[in-house]
């Protein structure tokens, strides 16, 4: 009896053995092996400010709401250009002022709340009228400012019916549907936004996009998940979607090679050559479209001086810092925009690294012993600058032998912007990374007087400049529109409000069985068509 017994017992031992491990081999495979993973962790370098996107300028922002939102009209591929996203199509008056968008019909908020043209109307009544709230920096960088402006373009935005929402616009834009693709215009449930209030986009972010948000801890995580109801059917592909926060390149790299992130940007450039050896590992690289660049405060003594500009321009060595801190994996700049997008100069002669020459400068600009200021970093690497403070202290190095005594000043990313914004620093380290293709997007948008307060940071202010860019916006032929630009960037250069330092060739680096991931060159990557193989 007590042989039975045993044996029975251990028949019921092994069966229970038997039954975990088909158990776990059903929540680990599926047919034919192991169950793909659906997951992914994105590795970043730092936090996003709010996952609003009509209220945010930072690309740390975008890469999360690219997820939630959806926008009327989208991107298509790794270009700027210009294809159907909650538009199905439209069309455009012979004069250039109407466009009347045909909507997707039965397409859904998260929150379950019917999208319409009356919500593209309240998204942008929301965002034209928003001038005393000061949160909607980039609604007046691209439309030439806010409701009741003398440059604001959009006349009125009208819902005709339910599906067809139509814009009426004072000039023509040559720009205006790229302007409409840029993430800051991504449509969110009114019902939502009117829920939340100020705490919208912080204890809520509802669009209609492929993953819907879950939660966010601060400086940590935020978690999305799929919209199982996304109007593009078979998408998004993963279950779950998590955004990482590990402030230093290589702890994130490190982070990569055990297993705990899945995908990360801010590679640093010296451990490119290593990664392309690694058999685990697969590097990506952005299309470039940005820029790097130290920022005068103009309307702060001394830099209201063109001359003391001028100096500090000659004063740093763009060359060395390439070879330094990006690998050599950029460019030197010399315009507030890179060679690839239309419009650009390349008759412009770059101010050369020659201190002689800044020292001259600052003597003629009543400085002859130099000057003491502060020099503001970003406390975290950026695609355009991955290794900010070291790049800082080598500013620090140069600027030091021309006698300018520059304090290095840094604090947190999102209080960074904002201050930077409302113009506190003197100078600053800051980038770009273009949001449409279009010229337009880094010269009026970063250095147009209608953008101060919103995205240009130098509050400079030339209304040559703006004549030139505000006809460029009216102009449809392709190269008369090139040509104003190229006579902006002319006058660009000799106000000098910047020192154009690099075009950088971002790298990200991920696991071997990604699939379907195609960085985009305005840094704000849609992964709904992303798997695991």
């Amino acid at each position: 009896m007590k042989k039975i017994l045993l044996m029975a017992l251990s028949i019921v031992f092994i069966l229970s053995i038997a039954l975990t491990g088909c158990s776990s081999n059903e929540s680990s495979s599926g047919s034919g092996g192991s169950k793909k993973q659906t997951t992914l962790v994105f590795g970043r370098g730092a936090d996003s400010t709010s996952l609003d996107p009509a209220v945010v300028t930072d690309g740390e922002s975008f890469k999360v709401t690219k997820n939630i939102y959806d926008t009327l009209v989208e991107y298509k591929g790794q270009t700027t250009d210009v294809g159907p996203g909650l538009a199905e199509s439209w069309d455009i008056s012979d004069d250039g002022l109407t466009y009347t968008f045909h909507l997707r019909d039965g397409v859904k908020f998260h929150d379950g709340t019917d999208f319409n043209a009356k919500a593209v109307v309240f998204n942008f009544d929301r965002w034209m009228t928003g001038k005393k709230s000061g949160k909607f920096a980039y609604y007046p960088s691209m439309f030439g400012g806010f409701k009741g402006d003398k440059g604001h373009i959009i006349e009125s935005v009208t819902a005709k019916d339910d599906s067809t929402v139509v814009f009426k616009l004072k000039r023509p834009s040559a720009p205006f549907l790229k302007d409409l693709a840029m993430s800051p215009f991504a449509i969110a449930s009114p019902t939502a936004v009117k829920k939340y209030g100020k705490d919208y986009g912080r204890k809520a972010a509802v669009g209609t996009g492929p993953f819907k948000f879950k939660d966010w801890k601060s400086k940590d995580t935020i978690t999305l998940v799929k919209n199982d109801d996304y109007w593009r059917k078979g998408q998004p592909k993963l279950n779950k979607v998590i955004f990482k926060v590990i402030p230093d390149n290589t702890a994130r790299l490190n982070a990569l090679k055990n297993g705990e992130i899945d995908l990360m940007d801010g590679v640093n450039p010296s451990d490119i050559e290593s990664l392309k050896n690694n058999k685990d590992l697969e590097l990506f690289y952005r299309p470039p479209m940005n820029v790097g660049y130290l920022g005068f405060n103009v309307e702060k003594e001394p830099f209201n001086k063109k001359k003391v500009r001028q100096a500090l321009n000659h004063a740093i060595n763009k060359k060395a810092l390439i070879d330094s801190f990006f690998a050599g994996a950029g460019e030197p700049a010399k315009n507030p925009m890179p060679s690839n997008i239309a419009g650009y100069n390349d008759d412009i002669k770059p101010y050369d690294f020659d201190l002689k020459k800044a020292k001259k400068l600052l003597a003629e600009a009543g400085y002859p012993n130099g000057f003491k200021t502060e020099l503001w970093t970003m406390p975290n690497p950026r695609p355009y600058m991955p290794a900010p403070q070291k790049i800082a202290e080598a500013i620090q190095a140069n600027f030091k032998k021309i006698g300018v005594d520059a304090k290095i000043v840094t604090m947190e990313w999102s209080t960074y912007l904002e201050k930077v914004s409302k113009g506190e620093s003197p100078m600053f380290l800051l980038g770009w990374t273009g949001d449409n293709g279009d010229a337009d997007n880094f010269l009026y948008t970063l250095l147009d007087k209608d953008a101060i307060g919103s995205n240009n940071y130098s509050r400079y202010a030339n209304d040559k400049v703006h004549e030139l860019l505000i006809k460029a916006q009216s102009e449809t032929d392709e190269n008369k529109r090139n040509e104003l630009y190229k006579k902006a960037q002319v006058i660009i250069h000799e106000d000098a409000p910047w020192v154009p330092l690099v075009h950088s060739k971002p790298a990200l680096v991920g696991k071997k069985s990604i699939e379907g991931f195609k960085p985009h060159p305005t840094g704000s990557d849609k992964l709904n068509t992303v798997y695991f193989k």
